[in-house]
């Protein structure tokens, strides 16, 4: 095993960072890092907002949900799908290319595309010897971060990514077991397997929380995975996605 795979496998969510800013060279770097990742037909419909204004850590920490490390870390970073400047080389380029950014397809290329590169950018800062956190509670309200960060149309902040220096040891949580996760050629089609694979999963996740907690809880992954998608959240989105002229047609 490579220290390249030793930091994958090594990943877990940090919420508590040391008083200390990233300095210009390890931001660039995880840039850098971001911009080395795949990108579909060369695209690269994304962009990234490094937030380091108190004032604007601290407005967009509200909008998702109160959490108190999007305004305390090393730097802020919020990952955009971002088709804006393909719009502007329609223009450059005397060209129509509405139909094309309007599309369901090139709205999964730019979701795509930033999640990629989102992934490096992670990736990069821990093997620095970071902490990082990806932050969907910006979604909470789009509207009010558009006016935070100025987004124009075409643009969807899409996750913050919180990094820094870790205050707290974290432990790593256990993930779905491999078999249940990569199947050969193709889908799994008996659903027996599945539901079995998922109660031994149960069994570990339950396990886990009952370590950590001394006790205290037994969380099943399928009752909190149950809980949570049975509460309706973010229902705006296709109407916000809509009205910036993405995922249209």
């Amino acid at each position: 095993m490579n220290n390249v795979i030793e930091t994958i496998l090594q990943h877990r969510s940090v919420r508590r960072f040391e008083d200390k800013p990233l300095d210009r060279e390890q931001i660039e770097m995880i840039v850098k890092s971001a911009q080395a990742s795949s990108t579909s037909s060369f695209i690269q419909a994304y962009s990234i907002i490094g937030v380091s204004d108190k004032q604007k850590k601290q407005r967009l920490a509200e909008l998702a949900g109160n959490q108190s490390y999007v305004a305390e870390n090393g730097h802020f970073f919020v990952f955009c799908a971002d088709l804006y400047r393909h719009k502007m080389i329609g223009d450059l380029e005397n060209a129509d290319l509405s139909d094309s950014l309007e599309s369901t397809e090139k709205f999964m290329v730019a979701l795509i595309d930033t999640a990629l590169a989102a992934q490096n950018a992670a990736i990069a800062a821990e093997s620095m010897g970071l902490g990082i956190c990806y932050i969907g509670g910006i979604r909470n309200d789009l509207e009010a971060v558009k006016k935070v960060l100025k987004t124009p149309e075409y643009v969807v902040p899409l996750f913050g990514l919180a990094v820094g220096y870790p205050d707290q040891e974290t432990d790593l949580k256990p993930r779905l077991p491999l078999e249940h996760v990569y199947m050969e050629n193709e889908y799994e089609q008996d659903q027996n397997v599945l539901e079995q694979q998922l109660k031994e999963y149960n069994k570990t996740t339950s396990d886990y929380y009952l370590e950590r907690t001394g006790g205290k809880r037994a969380d099943t992954w399928t009752g909190q995975m149950a809980m949570m998608l049975g509460r309706k959240s973010r229902m705006y989105m296709k109407e916000f996605v809509e009205d910036q002229h993405l995922n249209k047609k």
